[in-house]
């Protein structure tokens, strides 16, 4: 019998997702850490991440980074399958296809912000809806929307200045040695 291997090639692009996937994972991990004063609202962390594997990548690679983040976030947190699993994966779900359809958009008109809060408002929407179907009657739901449709702007427009910020932010050019410094 003889061995066989299958030798794919590693981008530098593959190596960059792979290192934002596991930032998004220890930023969804840190963030299941913070305690929360209403059950479900969260900083929405790993987001900032997804929107900027978007904005300098493209939509299929930050859908991957999400979908790998839900997952392992499921697997590593234990609730794998468990309801918080399957209402992170809906979250992620709806916040990913309205960034998709706002990629159409004129682009003018769509910054990080706007874009991290139509994002927020989506992965919230997805919750609820999932909750509403699922889990809990829609006369709580409806009770609750306030809260989380207020905790999805203001967690939105954070996320968004902070991701416009990275992006605004010089890159240092790996082609230079750093400067000397004569004591």
């Amino acid at each position: 019998m003889t061995r066989s291997a299958i030798e794919l090639p590693v981008t530098a692009d593959d190596r960059r997702i792979a290192w934002l996937t596991a930032l998004a994972i220890g930023l969804t991990l840190a963030e299941a850490a913070i305690p929360s004063p209403v059950p479900g609202v969260k900083p929405g962390l790993a987001n900032i991440v997804i929107l900027l594997v978007l904005l300098q990548v493209g939509w299929r690679a930050a859908a991957w980074v999400s979908a790998l983040r839900v997952l392992a976030g499921g697997l590593l947190l234990g609730s794998l399958f468990a309801p918080g699993f399957w209402l992170s994966a809906a979250g992620a779900l709806v916040s990913l296809s309205v960034l998709a359809l706002a990629r159409h958009l004129p682009g003018r008109y769509f910054s990080p912000v706007s874009l991290s809060v139509l994002a927020a408002f989506g992965h919230i929407g997805g919750q609820l809806a999932l909750a509403g179907w699922w889990l809990l009657p829609s006369a709580a739901l409806i009770k609750l929307l306030p809260v989380f449709a207020a905790a999805a702007l203001i967690f939105g427009a954070v996320n968004g200045v902070i991701v416009a910020r990275l992006l605004a932010a010089p890159t240092p050019d790996k082609r230079q040695s750093p400067p000397c410094i004569l004591p």
